[in-house]
């Protein structure tokens, strides 16, 4: 099973004290591109052509990229199939930490493993199961159990997770500061 990290430690809380709420302000469609993909090629090997690739947007930091290593890439570098975890788990982050802000859920520190499992055959293949593995700690004064249903919530709004038609689920732990915590 492909497997993902992602880790975020809030320094500051997450809260809407002193902050302004405002509603979503963008409603219709939004359009994203206008970069480059894979603007670097870097050439050939044995069977004709390198795995490793350079994946910018214009105005962005890029990053180097390559082929999975079952597919003879580079393990040193980030592949389609981590991005496409970390976009998932990085989305439902985002969507989670939104809703906490606005619940008034204290987020100290959030920790995500996001798993992938693909099937592939000799015409090509897809993913089949998306699991996320977030772990959230959150203030002494805040509501350990608002802080797990907010990832149900998170994820009925997460934009990525809504474009995907793999099943993706959430497995989520949350834990008070210097206390105990549970999961669903």
């Amino acid at each position: 099973m492909k497997k993902v990290i992602l880790m975020c430690a809030v320094l500051a809380s997450v809260s809407l004290a002193g902050c302004v709420y405002r509603p979503y302000p963008y409603y219709g469609d939004r359009y994203y591109g206008g970069g480059y993909y894979g603007d670097r090629y870097y050439g050939g090997r044995n069977d004709g052509y390198g795995r490793d690739f350079y994946l910018s947007v214009d105005g962005k930091q890029g990053i180097d990229g390559s082929a999975d290593p079952a597919f003879l890439g580079d393990a040193g570098r980030l592949n389609p199939e981590d991005l496409f975890l970390g976009a998932i788990a990085s989305c439902h982050l985002l969507s989670y930490l939104a809703l906490c802000a606005r619940r008034g859920v204290n987020v100290l520190a959030y920790q995500d493993r996001a798993e992938g499992r693909m099937e592939t055959t000799a015409g090509g293949g897809r993913f089949v199961e998306v699991v996320l593995h977030p772990r959230v700690v959150v203030s002494a004064d805040s509501d350990a159990a608002l802080a797990l249903r907010l990832h149900r919530a998170a994820h009925a709004s997460c934009f990525i997770a809504n474009s995907c038609s793999v099943p993706i689920r959430c497995e989520p732990q949350a834990t008070v500061a210097g206390g105990t915590g549970g999961s669903p």
